[in-house]
């Protein structure tokens, strides 16, 4: 048996075609090239055979290669084409891993002025450790008034008493206006929206 190498992509969409339990990519290629699945000795070979170093009678020329090679290449292209499989979208929708216990820092919050230093310091902790998820902050609202936006004039339009203040050098601005409590129950909406449980988020609120 010939092995060769191939690129995550292209391992990433054999496998994705994967019917049974145990099926081989040899099995999955000759299924999609409507070949005969014949049972061929898996044992490791001695070295690994890169076609690209081989010369131009390698197994790179053979005909059956280079029919796989073209049958899965066009596979690929019609499936991205219509929105069936598309490899770069596993890694743009994974979500982010967020280590809720990292934004808060006894210390650090010990040298805050008052609630709202507490409350920006969490929500700026928090927006270095969320990075492009932390706009789901924009999703916590009022009721008839924004907590949130990416400037203070919309904060001041939705309210001209909000006090906004930008969280860090982000770009997000939050409304500080509101008592120590309400503050604890807006980073308790903002954690749970980023995936942090209620009790857990409750907790973390409580530093401000």
């Amino acid at each position: 048996m010939k092995y060769i190498e191939i690129d995550e992509e292209l391992y990433r969409f054999i496998a994705s075609k994967t019917e049974r339990i145990g099926e081989s990519a040899s099995d999955i290629l000759r299924r999609l090239l409507n070949l005969s699945v014949e049972n061929v000795d898996i044992s490791l070979p001695a070295s690994i055979s890169q076609p690209s170093l081989e010369s131009e009678s390698a197994a790179s020329h053979h005909p059956v290669f280079n029919q796989a090679k073209a049958a899965v290449e066009k596979i690929i292209a019609e499936q991205n084409s219509t929105g069936q499989y598309n490899p770069a979208d596993e890694q743009t929708s994974a979500p982010a891993t967020i280590d809720f216990d990292a934004i808060v820092s006894q210390h650090l919050l010990s040298q805050q002025k008052g609630a709202v230093g507490r409350f920006m310091h969490l929500l700026a902790s928090l927006e270095t450790t969320a990075r492009s998820d932390f706009d789901k902050v924009l999703n916590v609202q009022g009721k008839g008034r924004l907590y949130f936006a990416r400037s203070k004039q919309a904060l001041l339009n939705s309210s001209q008493s909000s006090n906004p203040k930008e969280i860090a050098a982000s770009g997000f601005w939050v409304t500080t206006n509101n008592n120590t409590a309400k503050k604890q129950t807006i980073l308790t909406e903002v954690l749970e929206h980023l995936g942090c449980d209620s009790e857990r988020a409750k907790s973390i609120a409580e530093h401000i």
